[in-house]
Order: structure tokens, then C-alpha cells, then sequence
């Protein structure tokens, strides 16, 4: 085996694969449309929301005027009593309104049945808002009847909101706080990522050892290398290109977080000097002032800073280890059944039993983010045809001891070598095989030739 000959096979795979324009525009449009699904709802939150409404209450309970109270985006107009139902169906334009809301009287239970008209359908958080603030008034004023003494007193001591801070206690005795559901959300996108990229570049290089056994290539290639170091050069070439795409998506997508959290903090630090200015003005809260949006903010900003808390170095690290081991693992094995097939419809048989493990990894991979310590997702991430995905779906939990990622790795590697050296062996016969459907017999045969 000669290192120079792989290396002229990975420059011309990599500069040929590199050079393509579907390469360019996937990558640079792939980090940015998921960095669009995962940031644009954030977006949404922030800068969006209903246009100002005015919705009219036709109140025959006497009770809502003091819950209802206008909002930067809503304004409340009570009309008078005597405005009946039909006539607020028959004269709707009239009202200047975008909502209209009939209250019936209170009936012998102290309940009131709402009806609610519009021109488009209602908007869920303003059924929702109305459905509260009448709930809650028609709530107060039976309990009122009760004669409770102190009553508000009451309630306001009785009324807890509770809201657990988890920590994880490390083996040196110190706490880490937890972001559970962070975690679950890196794991996921990690190892789905390993389970998505290892088949599609494993596929890439199958696909080109049989466009270029099609094409007759391979027979001039072979002559000038071996297959073995023919084979070799197209998995490290492919990987290369795989490599360079995680580089500058990671640029990519790191820019754009960037923004976003630039963004929220801009947005926050608005709100809260809304808020500041209002209460310098006044002890009571400024109506403008949403306190839904804060809360939003305050979760958003939240986000961001334990994600700032997380060592992302450490996880990409591990996932391009794991990248790069589960892809050569398996990319080997596409190799050997490229090279014995003429054309790509006779895979299938022959790369299931490749696909089955990485399926068994990704079913595996959803249970682990419920249960990161599991026996199941212990050995599963040890096991090195599942390892790629259940290990990365363990990390970011911080569950994993050294020894064993220390073992998955060399596991990992173990099998690699050995499943390119039975790799190489098919290849070196399949890529020069043509007119006849190899079976997995036929893989076997070629297994116990001699070099």
C-alpha cells in the first residue's frame, strides 16, 4: 500500500466533489434554512404578533368592566345593556369593531352563556384571554356570596407557584444546574445529524463505485493503484468533503446564533426600559407594557445563556469523532456493496443489512434522550454500529464516564479496521465483476480469496 497513490485518489475525490455546484449551494443553504426552522418561530415571537384589535362587550352581568383592561394590541369598548344580540349580528360594520362579544344574564347557577362574533375566525389567544377574564369574574363574585371573611387574605397566602431548580452533583462534590430540556434538544439534533449525514455520504460513495464501475473508470484507476488503496482513497476523500461542510456550517450557523442572541438582548434591554420608564412614572404597570412578551423575553434570554453555559467545544469535538468513525464504518461497507453491483437497483438487497443497524441506532437514539443511563442505552452506545448515535445522544447530558467513551472509541475503531479489511477483499473482486448479480454468497466466495 502505497500512502502517496491514496492520496492522489482523495485529492481527485475531494477537488472533483468540492468543485460541484450542487456542493456549494448545499452547503451554504442548508445551515442557513435549519438555522431558519430553529430561529424563525424565536423571531416570530419576538417582532410579531396580532394587529390592534377593538373588540365591544355587550355586558348583561354587570360584573367584566373591571377585568377587562386595554392592552398595548387590545382596546375594550362596553356597550350599553340594551344593545341586543340581533342587533349586534345585524349591524356589525357599525360598531367599529373587530370582535363583538354578547354576555347573557346571569342565569339561577350564577353562570352566563358568551357568544362571540367576528368577520375571520377568532384568534386562539383571544378566546382564550376573554374565556379567562369572564371566567375569572364570574369565579370572584360566587365566592363573594360565600361570606368568607378575609377572603383575598386567604387565597393570596393559600396560592403557590412552584418551580423546581435542578442541579446535577458531579463526582467532585459541586453542582451544575440542569437545562434537561437543552439537552434533549442538542441530542437530538446531534445524532439525528450522525444517523443523516453517515447514510447519505455512505450512499454518496457507493454511488460513485458504481457510476465509475459503469463507466469503466475503475479499470483504468486499477491499473495505476490498488483497489484496496482505491477504495480507501474514496472513503477518506468523501469524508473530506463531508469535513469541509460541517466546517463551514458550523461558521454558519454560529454567526447566525450570534445575531439572534444580539437580537434578543437588544429586545429585552427595550422591554425593560419600557418597563423602568413606566415605573417611574407611576407604582402601577404601564397597560403598553405586555407581560406575556417579557416572560417570553426573559425565557428566550434565559435560553441562550445556559446554551452559553454548555460546552459546546467538548460535543463538537465528540461529534466530529464520532462522524467521522461511524461514517468510515459504514462507508466501507456501501463500498463493498457498490463494487458488487452493475447499477444501483440491485443494492438494496445487499445494503440492508447495513441500513438495519443504522435504523436500530435511531429507534434507539429516542428512547436514550428519556433515559440517557439506561442499561439499553449503556451498551447500545458501546456497540459500535449504534455507538455513532446513542453515544452522541448521551453526551450532553453529562452522564457518560470516560471509560466508556474511551471504549466506544476504540471499539470503534477496532471494527472499523476490521470491517475495511473485509471490505477491501470484496471490493478488490467486485469492482471488476461485471454481468452478474452478486448474492451474499458470492460476497463470502470473494471473502476466502487470497491476495
Amino acid at each position: 500500500m502505497k500512502l502517496s497513490n491514496i492520496g492522489l485518489i482523495i485529492g481527485r475525490e475531494y477537488a472533483t466533489r468540492v468543485k460541484k455546484k450542487s456542493f456549494i449551494l448545499l452547503t451554504v443553504l442548508t445551515p442557513l434554512l435549519m438555522a431558519a426552522l430553529m430561529f424563525i418561530p424565536v423571531l416570530i415571537a419576538l417582532y410579531s404578533g396580532e394587529d390592534k384589535q377593538v373588540i365591544s362587550i355587550v355586558d348583561n352581568t354587570g360584573l367584566l368592566e373591571g377585568y377587562f383592561e386595554d392592552s398595548g394590541k387590545t382596546h375594550y369598548n362596553f356597550l350599553p345593556v340594551e344593545t341586543t344580540q340581533e342587533s349586534l349580528k345585524a349591524g356589525f360594520d357599525t360598531f367599529d369593531s373587530s370582535t363583538l362579544i354578547y354576555v347573557s344574564p346571569l342565569d339561577s347557577a350564577g353562570n352566563a352563556a358568551v357568544t362571540a362574533y367576528s368577520k375571520e375566525p377568532l384568534g386562539i389567544d383571544t378566546k382564550s384571554a376573554v374565556e379567562d377574564k369572564i371566567s375569572m369574574a364570574l369565579r370572584d363574585r360566587k365566592l363573594q356570596q360565600l361570606n368568607i371573611q378575609d377572603f383575598d387574605e386567604i387565597m393570596g397566602k393559600v396560592r403557590s407557584d412552584v418551580r423546581i431548580d435542578a442541579y446535577t452533583l458531579t463526582n467532585e462534590g459541586k453542582e451544575k444546574k440542569d437545562s434537561v430540556e437543552i439537552y434533549m434538544i442538542i441530542a437530538y439534533v446531534l445524532s439525528f445529524l450522525i444517523y443523516m449525514f453517515v447514510a447519505i455520504f455512505g450512499s454518496m460513495v457507493m454511488r460513485g463505485v458504481i457510476e465509475e464501475k459503469t463507466n469503466r473508470i475503475v479499470e483504468v484507476i486499477v491499473s495505476s493503484v490498488s483497489s484496496f488503496e482505491l477504495m480507501m482513497g474514496k472513503l477518506i476523500g468523501v469524508a473530506l468533503v463531508a469535513l469541509t461542510q460541517f466546517a463551514i456550517w458550523i461558521i454558519l450557523i454560529g454567526a447566525v446564533m450570534f445575531g439572534l442572541q444580539g437580537v434578543v438582548s437588544s429586545k429585552t434591554a427595550e422591554k425593560m426600559a419600557e418597563v423602568t420608564a413606566a415605573m417611574s412614572e407611576s407604582p402601577l404597570p404601564d397597560a403598553n407594557v405586555n407581560p406575556v412578551d417579557m416572560g417570553s423575553l426573559g425565557e428566550i434570554s434565559s435560553v441562550m445563556d445556559q446554551i452559553a453555559q454548555i460546552n459546546i467545544g467538548q460535543i463538537l469535538l465528540c461529534f466530529l469523532i464520532y462522524f467521522v468513525l461511524g461514517y468510515l464504518l459504514y462507508a466501507a461497507m456501501f463500498a463493498a456493496v457498490g463494487s458488487a453491483v452493475d447499477n444501483e437497483a440491485d443494492t438494496n438487497q445487499l445494503s440492508l443489512p447495513i441500513t438495519i443497524p443504522l435504523m436500530i441506532g435511531l429507534f434507539i437514539m429516542l428512547h436514550t434522550f428519556q433515559h440517557p443511563s439506561s442499561q439499553l442505552s449503556v451498551w447500545a452506545s458501546l456497540i459500535p454500529f449504534t455507538s455513532p448515535m446513542v453515544m452522541l445522544a448521551r453526551i450532553p447530558f453529562g452522564v457518560v464516564p470516560t471509560w466508556q467513551l474511551l471504549l466506544s472509541i476504540f471499539l470503534l475503531i477496532v471494527t472499523f479496521i476490521a470491517i475495511a479489511w473485509a471490505s477491501a477483499k470484496i471490493y478488490r473482486v467486485g469492482i471488476l465483476t461485471y454481468g452478474k448479480k452478486a448474492t451474499f454468497k458470492d460476497l463470502f466466495k470473494w471473502l476466502k480469496y487470497k491476495d
